[in-house]
């Protein structure tokens, strides 16, 4: 009886996914970078969603919250550096935090959620990749800039799992920025770093 139940869990899970990602996708203006603006906040909510049914809501937290700090860190700290800069102008360009976003999103809704439905996993991949050439196509961003994007976000959710090597390297490095911070800011990144550590 409980494996029935485990089975119609996941099969209603795959439903849930494949029905908010269809949503997402066609509801409202349909242009590419709008559509694409949609699919970056769908698939890290579903997965996030996903984590907490599974019990590890604060793992998923963990590696976005450090993917966004990684992201937004390098854009401020490239400046004006010639990969920073965007095809329509504008700085800020390296990475594409959308594209990591999404990519986090289904690399750990692929892992974890939808293990057993290739149909639901090929759907998932696609609308990650479809966020990357969405930049692309609106000029937000150049093909780098989106590659280092997908790796950014595909590093974080697979290396920065429990008890791995780069996920105590991460804590290391909170605690050494909070060691360096005024008071307000260290003990967030204390709590950051014990949250992390502790897993």
């Amino acid at each position: 009886m409980q494996t029935l139940l485990s089975w119609f869990r996941r099969i209603a899970r795959v439903h849930v996914v494949l029905a908010v990602l269809v949503f997402a996708a066609l509801n409202g203006p349909g242009n590419p970078r709008q559509i694409g603006d949609r699919l970056q906040i769908a698939l890290p909510s579903i997965a996030f969603a996903c984590s907490v049914l599974n019990g590890s809501g604060g793992e998923f937290a963990l590696r976005f919250a450090t993917m966004m700090i990684a992201a937004h860190g390098s854009k401020h700290a490239l400046g004006q550096a010639p990969i920073n800069i965007r095809p329509d102008g504008g700085d800020l360009g390296f990475p594409s935090a959308h594209t990591s976003a999404s990519v986090l999103g289904a690399s750990s809704l692929v892992h974890d959620c939808v293990t057993g439905n290739p149909v639901a996993k090929a759907l998932i991949l696609i609308s990650a990749g479809f966020v990357g050439a969405s930049r692309i196509e609106s000029d937000r961003h150049d093909i780098w800039q989106v590659l280092a994007g997908a790796l950014l976000g595909w590093g974080c959710d697979r290396a920065l799992r429990r008890e791995s090597p780069a996920r105590r390297r991460v804590a290391g490095w909170f605690a050494g920025m909070a060691k360096r911070l005024t008071s307000g800011r260290k003990a967030v990144l204390l709590w950051i770093s014990t949250a992390i550590s502790r897993g």
